[in-house]
């Protein structure tokens, strides 16, 4: 009984898990687990993450998108450059090869949502809608997650708790 217990509960756990990680598809393009980042009140921009793979056999591009909580979505890469952290807006957008997958994430690539209206608060979800050339709009919502979530994928700059940022 005990063991029939323990099972039903671990069951229910991972079943409630699954249903919170919402994964999208359009055209040959599939997203999986898209999470923002939740804001301080008066941050001017956000963080956006996300799986994006292309289960097709031509080559798209995500070029961009667009919320209702902020001014514009731009696709930004950060790196480290001499133990400087540096972020870039990747211009023209990402091209996603066939076959190829892109993990958006703190310390790599990410979508950046510039002048926000609004802080982003942990537990809400928020739509987004990407734009790819080929496979087009699809309407996506992110789970809004803790200040600090995804520290551990951010770099090593962060594991002393500082960051040179240059722009």
């Amino acid at each position: 009984m005990k063991l029939t217990a323990t099972l039903l509960a671990a069951s229910l756990v991972l079943a409630a898990g699954a249903a919170l990680a919402q994964d999208y598809k359009v055209g040959a393009i599939e997203i999986e687990h898209p999470w923002a980042r939740a804001t301080p009140k008066g941050a001017s921009v956000g963080g956006g993450y996300m799986k994006i793979t292309n289960k097709g056999s031509d080559a798209d591009r995500l070029v961009g998108g667009s919320v209702a909580f902020a001014k514009r979505i731009e696709v930004h890469l950060m790196t480290m450059e001499q133990g400087v952290m540096k972020m870039r807006e990747v211009k023209g957008g990402l091209e996603i090869k066939p076959g190829e997958t892109f993990e958006f994430k703190p310390g790599g690539y990410h979508l950046m949502f510039v002048e926000l209206k609004q802080p982003l608060t942990q537990g809400e979800r928020v739509k987004v809608t990407l734009n790819f050339a080929k496979a087009g709009p699809v309407e996506v919502d992110y789970t809004v997650e803790a200040l600090g979530a995804g520290t551990s994928a951010r770099g090593p700059a962060d594991a002393h708790g500082k960051m040179k940022m240059g722009h």
